[in-house]
């Protein structure tokens, strides 16, 4: 009997220090196993071959579910499973709508901003909107939508949940009347 079947019958009997003395005998081994498994993942996958071995052994020496183990070759085959079973549940849980998985990343440095340095001062800005949102909150937020977010007249309509003809006016308005604050 070899030292790692020994250890995987203590386990099993209940021994809760050999599940210490278990994984120093076969980290190596399943740390080959995790980067062969990782190896076939996309490249910028945020699993680490590490992390892969730990949440497998975490779920192979559970203490409140004790494993039966046959061998050594019962024991690395159900850790492949795990690592198989952690790498599919981080692709689903990557997927989720929640967790933005439809959503496409955008770059902060790829969005234009309708204010630009050469429009006059920031702070001037900051000052007449203030202004500006003491006579007419949505119109000034739709300033900031448009100036500071990047947001295109359409999608700050949308954001504001008014028609496009209405954020058209308001823009309008907003806009003459910030140009009459600034001069």
């Amino acid at each position: 009997m070899t030292d790692v079947t020994r250890i995987l019958s203590q386990i099993e009997s209940g021994d809760p220090s050999a599940a210490e003395k278990l994984l120093p005998l076969v980290y190596e081994e399943l740390r080959r196993l995790a980067k062969s498994r990782m190896a076939e993942e996309r490249s910028d996958h945020t699993l680490q071959a590490t992390a892969l071995v730990h949440d497998a052994f975490i779920r192979l020496v559970d203490v409140d579910k004790v494993q039966h183990w046959d061998s050594r070759g019962h024991f690395f085959s159900s850790a492949a499973e795990a690592m198989r079973r952690i790498l599919v549940d981080h692709a689903r849980n990557r997927d989720r709508l929640k967790r933005g998985g439809q959503s496409q990343q955008l770059s902060l440095d790829s969005v234009e901003l309708f204010w630009k340095p050469e429009y006059g001062d920031i702070l001037d800005l900051h000052s007449a909107l203030e202004k500006l949102e003491a006579i007419d909150p949505t119109s000034a937020e739709l300033i900031k939508l448009r100036c500071f977010a990047g947001q295109t007249q359409a999608e700050a309509a949308a954001l504001m949940g008014i028609s496009r003809s209405a954020a058209d006016r308001r823009w309008a308005f907003a806009r003459a009347w910030l140009f009459d604050a600034l001069k």
